[in-house]
């Protein structure tokens, strides 16, 4: 683990997309609206849609979070509350590889395609900020595979965007009354 509390990055990555947000609000808190996955198309301007699924990418009635479930994700690019333009949604199929409560970190990588081919890892992270005592949201992604160099050169602008719309809509959604 590094000083920001998220893991180490494989200094192999094709590129890595990262964000974070200090936000009022406990850490409990935010890590109940970042586990809702169901509550995501209420504040969630770049994660639209996000689902608890079995391999075949079915939902599953139980969408608690597991290690070793699935998720199905379908995002704005750029992120958008409203209707995304031509070309401006993307979708994954991962599986989650950490989910860790007590320490308020969840992780998970790409499910559908040989590593050779796509792979990414994602983690997400909530710490207290030693300066403010605000809770601290970290998240990053690296990508790697040829593959990469395609979403990198096509889509990793609005990645980007779109990551840190999320850390600052999730300070939002946590900062309300």
């Amino acid at each position: 683990m590094t000083t920001t509390g998220l893991p180490p990055i494989a200094d192999n990555g094709v590129f890595s997309v990262s964000a974070s947000s200090l936000i009022d609000a406990p850490q409990d808190r935010v890590w109940s609206i970042l586990t809702d996955f169901k509550s995501y198309s209420e504040w969630n301007s770049f994660v639209r849609q996000q689902f608890v699924c079995d391999a075949s990418k079915r939902p599953l009635d139980d969408q608690a979070p597991t290690e070793g479930k699935y998720l199905s994700i379908a995002v704005h690019l750029p992120p958008t509350m409203g209707e995304p333009g031509i070309f401006g949604t993307g979708s994954a199929f991962v599986q989650i590889t950490a989910l860790d409560h007590e320490n308020h970190r969840a992780a998970w990588a790409t499910a559908s395609l040989p590593s050779f081919i796509l792979h990414s890892e994602r983690w997400q992270a909530l710490s207290v900020d030693p300066v403010t005592g605000k809770t601290k949201y970290e998240t990053i992604e690296v990508f790697n595979g040829l593959a990469a160099y395609l979403v990198r050169l096509f889509v990793g602008s609005k990645l980007k965007l779109g990551f840190q719309a999320m850390a600052d809509d999730l300070k939002h959604r946590a900062e309300e009354s």
